[in-house]
């Protein structure tokens, strides 16, 4: 998949880093073992970080910095990396959805960095447009509606929105029967080092979705 990072993102965020990752998969539920790994990630952020410091984890804070910069209230529309690590804080117990699901949620609980998960039989075209929401843009966000993305970093394929640093959107969203994963690691500000991002994102891959065939590429403005 190419990525296509517009002008309205770069003059924002020049120092932008996209890691895609890309392989063919086998989803099935969270088993006891994947799920034990995310409650130890919520235990551990919750044991280090204060409420009131989670805003200032470098990956979370330069999302947040993007979209002010872009007329977004980041309080409102909080990027997912900040409110899995708010849920964490706060000893709220995640939602138990599926094996993709929930290690792309702990990678994201650990880097401080937004993931976008998307089920990539499901795009439409070979590429992705990274550029900034518009105005009344219809975006059904998973589990919440419709969300007005005016303002927000969105990736787009030739239908519409299929992501966010927020949320991602019904259509392109992962299931028990995806077997073509992508997942785009938004890097605003750089948090942890991208090779242990990447090395970790690989190893639950092959280890809980049977990952094959991977692809990691990094864009750039």
């Amino acid at each position: 998949m190419k990525i296509h990072i517009e002008d309205t993102i770069r003059d924002v965020a020049p120092s932008l880093l996209v890691v895609t990752v890309e392989a063919d998969v086998t989803n099935a539920e969270t088993t006891d073992e994947l799920w034990a790994l995310l409650e130890r990630a919520v235990a551990d952020i919750g044991s280090v970080t204060e409420l009131a410091d989670i805003n200032k984890r470098p990956g979370i804070r330069a999302t947040r910095e993007v979209y002010k910069a872009l007329g977004k209230e980041p309080n409102r529309y909080r990027p997912s990396s900040e409110a899995l690590n708010r849920r964490a804080v706060k000893g709220m117990e995640l939602y138990r959805i599926n094996a993709l699901v929930d290690l792309i949620n702990i990678v994201s609980l650990l880097s401080g960095y937004s993931i976008g998960g998307f089920d990539a039989d499901k795009i439409e075209g070979d590429t992705l447009a990274l550029g900034v929401g518009r105005e009344g843009e219809p975006f059904e966000a998973i589990g919440r509606g419709q969300l007005n993305i005016c303002g927000l970093p969105v990736y787009r394929d030739t239908v519409g929105g299929i992501g966010t640093p927020t949320s991602d959107n019904e259509r392109t969203k992962l299931d028990l029967f995806t077997s073509r994963l992508l997942m785009c690691i938004n890097i605003y500000g750089e948090e942890m080092p991208v090779d242990d991002v990447v090395g970790m994102t690989v190893g639950l891959l092959e280890k809980y979705a049977d990952a094959k065939n991977i692809t990691v590429n990094y864009h750039r403005p």
